[in-house]
């Protein structure tokens, strides 16, 4: 194919794509592995190039070294590395602190630094040639971090010193049970045998038998001239390979501690007398071993420390194999398990999930069995019945918060149900390791791991599990728990918000008005609805005591009439109909002042200001819909209590909001009668008018919050004062809709003395409840505004009020539009009437004192 020229490369692809048939048997038939693989890693995202020089890492991620069948379900891991590979006097992977609390964290202070080899000291001229000797071969060695490279230099370095026939080299091991055991690294090994020859054949050596297994024992070295005449020789290994051996230099490695870490053996000296080794050979080989034993004992330290390395890496993709899903219990548990049994090699794996409710029983069990690990689909086949399933075990370790390691259930007898299983010899239970799983705070078990029957890696048999699966499956737990525990928490929240859902729809229905009274409205209204002149809508000084419920919603369409809202946002007038009187009967009946007749009033003042104040003109019809469904919403479900009461009672809406309290309640409830079906009054809208009416409304309603009117109106005043009020400046336009919510909010006390003196009646009534629930259920004395013991204190709080709260704003409206000026005269006229009152009262006082 290279040597065709580019325009017979087109023609042949030309002609391949238009027979893609044979182009795919072709390909079927004729591919070898490495065209798949290559087409495979054109398909696939490449790691970057390495610089010339850099260092690629030393192995990839354990828990993602073989590659993923197709079918094998996603997050479903299949077995990759085993537990087994850990099984040595590793540092415990779970530690306690000086407090008793499990970490992961291990004392530094402990952990073994590598040596450095001491110096040899210098003699007379063959003392100081045999130094430098040794020097130069220890230098050799002195970098080799890999622990089989570095045992295949140390042969061809004793084989320099003594020239043997054979040499073998043996390590010592432990593992996670502290028993100790020697593991060739060499064996049998002659004069010119390469790195792999030399490492192909590893055996295992009991400790203290045979010849290097005594010398491992005792420490001590063996020259041995005969060895058949030596008890401890085994002649097996000669009558396999056919070979003689005669005679034996055995000799110890020991580290900085005098500790024998491994055994060095030379068979069978090529020259010299009988062939038998010298005392000379002796001091050569325990000198250079000498220097071995910390060489060795730096390699060992460093291949631990990337075993260990190695082992972390596992927790941590368990962390993030558990972590990466936490919104179904079932998914996770299905993760925890098919990790555990993949790779701490057990047939059976069981989760036992504790019952919060009640102590000595388990809500749910997720059982898995070794053999489902390839299995494809969502959610595993699991034919094992669990009702079948011992709980007992699980109850014990529940209860005593600790692990349970058994190695041969026939021989426990701890347990009174050990033969219960015995029936089935197939399921029967042989080994077993349970541990619990508790909570972040490690003070409850909210489940339980047991895992069954442990696998060799080689044979397949059933064998004890060890210590070291201990440590790993109650490091495991930790992380199990964490997972469970969030993901228990998630669907407990997951519940909840259904739960809400399911609330807001029933109230959403029981909030709405009836189709009854919506029908009839609608009727009434479309007989004739009263004009605005004919119900003093325009007047200032406007009241609602003579005007009855009926009346109240039909001049509320009036007004949405006469500002053109319904007309320029298509509003349903059924729709209409029903918002008006289901935003009616959200609020509650029995409160004195805020209530129904205190949002049509207020409502009722901003359309007398946009109307007769003349402001109508200066805002566009976005901000007129908004501030009218705000004026009309402001106070919804109002509880007859301010904000202070809410927060110091800690009702449960305190801890939605964290100022603003009662507003934000009062805007969600508007929202929620928004959205509900028939009272859609803004589905006219298009996306973004409708985003940008609820933000006004929402600003709008907070804006009634006295405490955030006393932040933003200094802005505002000092804007209008100083002639710096820009029309066009949407913040400017925003500080305006909230200083007219608060104007219309208070408006009462501009209104004509009669109608002033009676709302103030309402205002001081539920005040003065309020006063009376501070002193009944939070027992604190109210302050003199909630206190009916201070009534007589009301005309001079009223001239307080108006003082610090109306007379500015006021006056700045009327400075804005000059229309708006009989608020500013209808607040000074109230004022003057409270401050006659507090007048006379005070005279009364000093009356009375003399």
């Amino acid at each position: 194919m290279d040597s065709c020229n580019p325009s017979e490369k087109e023609r042949m692809e030309a002609w391949l794509d238009d027979h893609l048939n044979f182009a795919h048997s072709y390909f079927v038939r004729k591919a070898t592995r490495d065209m798949v693989n290559a087409w495979f890693a054109e398909r696939v995202h490449s790691i970057p190039a390495h610089k010339e020089g850099t260092k690629l890492p030393a192995e990839p991620s354990p828990i993602h070294q073989t590659a993923r069948p197709e079918n094998t379900t996603p997050g479903t891991p299949i077995r990759k590395i085993s537990a087994s590979e850990f099984d040595r006097p590793l540092r415990p992977i779970v530690v306690k602190d000086s407090e008793g609390a499990l970490t992961f964290v291990y004392d530094s202070e402990k952990v073994q630094k590598p040596l450095k080899p001491q110096r040899l000291g210098a003699g007379d001229g063959q003392v100081s040639n045999q130094c430098t000797r040794l020097l130069e071969l220890v230098k050799d060695i002195s970098t080799h971090l890999d622990v089989t490279a570095l045992c295949h230099k140390i042969f061809l370095h004793i084989n320099e010193l003594i020239d043997a026939d054979r040499y073998s080299l043996f390590l010592v091991c432990e593992d996670s049970s502290n028993e100790k055991f020697l593991i060739s690294r060499l064996f049998d090994v002659a004069e010119g045998s390469t790195l792999e020859e030399a490492s192909n054949n590893c055996i295992r050596l009991e400790w203290n038998k045979g010849i290097v297994g005594h010398v491992a024992a005792t420490g001590r070295p063996l020259n041995i001239r005969s060895a058949y005449e030596d008890p401890r020789f085994n002649a097996g290994v000669d009558q396999i390979t056919g070979y003689k051996t005669q005679s034996i230099l055995c000799m110890p490695i020991k580290n900085h501690r005098e500790e024998v870490v491994g055994v060095a053996q030379a068979i069978n000296k090529k020259c010299g007398k009988n062939g038998t080794f010298t005392e000379q050979d002796e001091k050569d080989f325990s000198a250079y071993l000498a220097f071995c034993g910390i060489v060795l004992h730096n390699a060992q330290l460093y291949e631990t420390s990337r075993l260990e390395n190695k082992r972390n890496q596992v927790l941590l993709d368990l962390a993030s194999l558990i972590f990466e899903e936490q919104q179904s219990l079932e998914v996770i548990l299905k993760k925890i398990a098919a990790t555990i049994l993949s790779f701490m090699q057990a047939q059976r794996c069981t989760i036992f999930i504790a019952n919060g409710d009640i102590s000595n029983s388990f809500s749910s069990v997720f059982h898995m069995e070794y053999e489902e690990l390839g299995e494809s689909g969502e959610v595993l086949k699991r034919n094992c019945d669990v009702s079948k399933i011992n709980y007992m075990y699980a109850q014990y370790v529940k209860n005593t918060m600790g692990p349970l390691n058994i190695g041969d259930i026939s021989k426990d007898k701890r347990f009174p149900w050990t033969n219960e299983n015995a029936e089935n010899s197939n399921k029967q239970i042989k080994s077993l390791l349970c541990t619990p799983i508790k909570n972040g705070k490690k003070d409850k078990v909210i489940g339980v791991c047991q895992l069954v029957n442990k696998m060799d890696d080689v044979t397949g048999k059933i064998k004890a599990f060890n210590r070291n699966d201990e440590q790993f499956l109650e490091a495991f737990a930790i992380f199990c728990g964490l997972g469970i525990q969030n993901t228990q928490m998630y669907e407990t929240l997951d519940r909840a918000m259904a739960k809400q859902v399911v609330t807001l729809e029933v109230l959403s229905y029981h909030a709405s008005a009836s189709e009854e009274d919506t029908r009839e409205l609608q009727v009434t209204a479309a007989a004739k609805v009263p004009s605005a002149q004919s119900l003093k809508l325009l007047d200032f000084s406007f009241s609602d005591f003579e005007l009855s419920d009926m009346e109240t919603t039909l001049a509320t369409i009036r007004m949405f009439m006469d500002l053109n809202l319904v007309q320029n946002f298509q509003m349903k007038y059924e729709d209409l109909c029903q918002w008006v009187l289901s935003v009616k009967k959200n609020y509650r009946k029995h409160i004195a002042y805020h209530n129904w007749r205190h949002a049509f009033n207020t409502s009722q003042c901003m359309f007398a200001v946009l109307k007769s104040g003349r402001i109508q003109n200066k805002l566009n019809d976005l901000e007129m819909l908004a501030l009218m469904i705000a004026t009309l919403c402001h106070d919804l479900d109002h509880r007859g209590v301010n904000n202070s009461y809410i927060q110091r009672s800690e009702h449960p809406l305190a801890q939605l909001y964290c100022h603003s309290t009662m507003e934000h309640h009062h805007f969600d409830q508007c929202l929620m009668i928004l959205n509900s079906p028939g009272n859609q009054i803004l589905s006219g809208l298009s996306l973004e008018e409708y985003r940008t009416t609820l933000k006004m409304i929402e600003r709008a309603i907070l804006a009634t919050d006295l405490a955030l009117y006393m932040k933003k109106r200094g802005e505002f005043f000092e804007l209008t004062k100083n002639s710096q009020f820009i029309w066009e400046d949407e913040h400017h336009r925003d500080l305006l809709r909230s200083m007219l919510m608060t104007a219309c909010d208070i408006s009462a006390i501009t209104k004509p003395w009669p109608v002033q003196r009676r709302v103030a009646e309402l205002v001081a009534t539920e005040f003065f409840e309020q006063g009376d629930k501070e002193r009944k259920e939070l027992n604190i004395e109210p302050i003199d505004l909630m206190n009916r013991d201070k009534r007589d204190k009301i005309p001079s709080m009223q001239v307080g009020f108006i003082d610090a709260i109306c007379i500015q704003l006021y006056e700045t409206l009327a400075g804005l539009s000059e229309a708006c000026s009989p608020l500013l005269e209808g607040c000074r006229k109230n004022r003057q009437n409270w401050k006659l009152l507090a007048e006379q009262d005070e005279k009364k006082l000093v009356n009375g004192a003399t």
